[in-house]
């Protein structure tokens, strides 16, 4: 089975090549204009084994905000695309990663239905130039577009970028649990027949 896809995005704004292996190794080839997203996306990448390249230009002049969002509406595609009539995932995957003094919880439903849940308090501060809030609007676009149902909690941290730090991972993991084929799995995991 190959689970792959490659997107195209352009736009006014942005313009966003993207490729994702699912079963990959965790490579990763990331140039998007943006610091503080290269590293995450990276993590990203490392922490689900999920080979990732991404080329993004965008109009980072103005700010960081449409390049962001569009990544994540084309990594959401991409998944998207490269599952298929999702048979035989496990539809469901949660991971809690620490980062030193921070906590994150992530629980994914690969439904069809998009819904975001992002209990993340952060200051309203710049890692680099990045804003933090950047942070909930990626994830936003991300499940617009694959439909799924994404729950992230942080129950405790102060530093912000390993709080973003700790969030990536734990979504990375959480979407290499639901991702995985399980040979004892009939079709879709759904009494419907249909995610």
């Amino acid at each position: 089975m190959n689970r792959t896809a490659s997107i195209e995005r352009v736009t006014r704004e942005t313009n966003i090549k993207l490729s994702l292996n699912i079963d990959g190794t965790g490579l990763s080839t990331i140039c998007t204009s943006v610091p503080f997203l290269d590293h995450m996306l990276d993590l990203f990448a490392r922490h689900g084994l999920f080979d990732l390249t991404v080329e993004a230009k965008g109009d980072i002049d103005i700010d960081f905000h449409h390049t962001v969002e569009d990544i994540g509406i084309v990594l959401g595609q991409a998944l998207k695309e490269a599952l298929g009539d999702k048979c035989g995932i496990r539809r469901y995957g949660q991971a809690t990663v620490p980062m030193d003094e921070t906590l994150a919880e992530v629980v994914t439903d690969l439904s069809g239905r998009p819904y975001l849940v992002y209990n993340v308090e952060l200051p309203k501060v710049k890692i680099g130039e990045f804003d933090v809030e950047l942070g909930r609007e990626f994830f936003q676009a991300f499940v617009n577009n694959v439909g799924a149902n994404l729950h992230i909690n942080v129950r405790y941290g102060e530093n912000v970028h390993h709080i973003l730090e700790a969030v990536f991972k734990g979504v990375a993991r959480s979407l290499d649990a639901a991702t995985q084929v399980d040979a004892r799995i009939q079709g879709v995991m759904s009494t419907k027949g249909k995610l």
